[in-house]
């Protein structure tokens, strides 16, 4: 792998962990937000986090073929 593959693998990846961080703090919002009565927030809230599931999966992949 070149120096560049691996830099942009490198900063990808500690974007992905940012994201990951990000659902995981994400996560106890709807929570909140249900035990409260709001269930449109919660369902809101709820589909943000489908969506960055679904692009770190995406990021992941990509990750692991610029390292490859």
């Amino acid at each position: 792998m070149d120096d560049r593959a691996s830099t942009v693998g490198d900063t990808l990846e500690l974007l992905h962990l940012n994201q990951v961080a990000l659902r995981a703090v994400l996560e106890e919002l709807p929570l909140w937000v249900s035990h409260r009565g709001s269930t449109i927030t919660h369902e809101n809230v709820m589909t943000a986090l489908v969506t960055l599931d679904t692009h770190a999966e995406a990021i992941s992949a990509g990750i692991k073929r610029l390292r490859s």
